[in-house]
C-alpha cells in the first residue's frame, strides 16, 4: 500500500533555559489510505508535538528536521510529493485543512465562543475557496454537517458551542476538517486526518459513536487517519497499526493485534497491565515516571523504570529489532 503520510526520521527541538531538548527524536512511521495507526504512550511521551510538527503548527523557536512525505489531492499529485517539514506557512496554508487536518482533543477550547458553529465550518471552506457563491459555501458547510452525523444541520448550525453537548461539538471539529475536501470531492479521495485524543473528554456512549464516526468516514472518503490516544481500550477498536511512543521514540510499532496482544517491549507490557479490564482484577501501575527531556539516561530511556533491565541496557540507545513479519521493537530483548 503506498503511503498518503511517510515520515522519515523526524525530530522536533525546543529550546529551554537548560538547552535544547528533543520532544520528538527521529520517529519514522506511514499511514495508508484508509488505514488507522494508533499512536500511544504516556503524556509527554511526544505525541502531540509530533502532530503539530506534521501539522506546521509548532511553537516559536522549534525546529524541525527528517521527512514528512504527504500525498495529497489531485493538485499535489502533479507536483509530486510533498515534504511538509519543508514548506513555508504560506504553503502549509493550502495544504492545511483541505489534504491534511487536524482534530484537536478538547472541541470547546478550540471552537470560538461567539461565533456559529456553522459560520465556523464555513470559514474551513471559504479559506480554501474564497470566491465560492455563498449559497454553494452553505449547501457545502450543512453536507459537511451531515457527514459528521450531526442531527438537524440546519438548526446546530445556527446555534454557538456552548449549546451544543460534547458529542456535538466534536462532531462539528470533525465536519470542519472534512469541509473543504467535501466542498472540492476530487481532493478527498487522498487525505491524513489527525485526531489528537479526539474522545478524552466524553463518555462512553458519545465515545462509541466518534469511532463508528470515524471508521465510517475513513471507508467513505479514504482518509488516512493517525489517531493519537493513551488509551489501549480505544485503539484495540479502531487501529490497523498501533505505534508506542516512549520519551520522544517510537519502542514498538507493528499490527494491532500483535502489539496489544503480545507486546514485546517492557513498556508496551507495562501500559497493558495498568489499563482497566472488565474482569475485576489488580493493576499494576509501571513505576516511576517518564524522564525529563533534559536528563535522559545515556542507553534506554526506559530503563531507569524496566523490571527486566540488563546491563547493555544503559550502554547505548538499542535499535528496533525485528519482531514478526511486520512488528518491531526498541529492546535489547527482542
Amino acid at each position: 500500500m503506498k503511503p498518503l503520510l511517510d515520515v522519515c526520521g523526524l525530530t522536533v527541538e525546543l529550546p529551554t533555559a537548560e538547552g535544547w531538548v528533543r520532544p520528538v527524536n527521529r520517529v519514522s512511521l506511514r499511514v495508508g489510505a484508509g488505514e488507522c495507526l494508533g499512536l500511544v504512550g504516556e503524556s509527554g511521551s511526544g505525541k502531540t508535538m509530533l502532530s503539530l510538527a506534521l501539522m506546521g503548527l509548532l511553537p516559536t523557536g522549534a525546529r524541525a528536521r527528517g521527512e514528512a512525505w504527504l500525498e495529497g489531492g489531485s493538485e499535489a499529485r502533479r507536483e509530486g510529493r510533498r515534504n511538509v517539514l519543508q514548506l513555508n506557512e504560506e504553503e502549509m496554508r493550502e495544504l492545511r485543512g483541505r489534504e491534511i487536518a487536524m482534530i484537536f482533543q478538547e472541541p470547546m477550547t478550540s471552537l470560538n465562543p461567539v461565533m456559529r458553529v456553522g459560520v465556523q465550518v464555513e470559514e474551513a471552506i471559504l479559506a480554501h475557496h474564497p470566491k465560492m457563491p455563498a449559497e454553494l459555501v452553505r449547501k457545502n458547510m450543512l453536507g459537511a454537517l451531515r457527514l459528521a452525523a450531526v442531527p438537524e444541520a440546519e438548526e446546530r448550525a445556527k446555534q454557538y458551542p456552548h449549546q451544543l453537548s460534547g458529542g456535538l461539538r466534536q462532531r462539528v471539529m470533525i465536519a470542519m476538517a472534512i469541509a473543504a475536501g467535501v466542498a472540492q470531492p476530487s481532493l478527498a479521495q487522498a487525505r491524513m486526518l489527525i485526531a489528537d485524543e479526539p474522545t478524552t473528554a466524553l463518555d462512553v456512549t458519545v465515545q462509541k459513536e466518534i469511532l463508528e464516526l470515524l471508521r465510517k468516514l475513513r471507508g467513505e472518503l479514504e482518509l488516512g487517519l493517525l489517531f493519537i490516544t493513551h488509551d489501549l481500550g480505544v485503539v484495540a477498536q479502531v487501529a490497523d497499526r498501533v505505534a508506542v511512543m516512549y520519551a520522544g521514540r517510537v519502542v514498538e510499532e507493528g499490527p494491532a493485534k500483535e502489539v496489544l496482544g503480545a507486546p514485546r517491549h517492557p513498556y508496551t507490557q507495562g501500559l497493558l497491565a495498568a489499563s482497566p479490564k472488565l474482569e475485576r482484577g489488580k493493576l499494576t501501575p509501571i513505576p516511576g515516571s517518564v524522564p525529563k527531556l533534559t536528563a535522559l539516561p545515556p542507553g534506554c530511556a526506559f530503563e531507569p523504570r524496566c523490571r527486566l533491565r540488563r546491563q547493555e541496557c544503559s550502554a547505548a540507545v538499542p535499535d528496533l529489532r525485528a519482531a514478526g513479519a511486520a512488528h518491531s521493537a526498541r529492546c535489547v530483548l527482542v
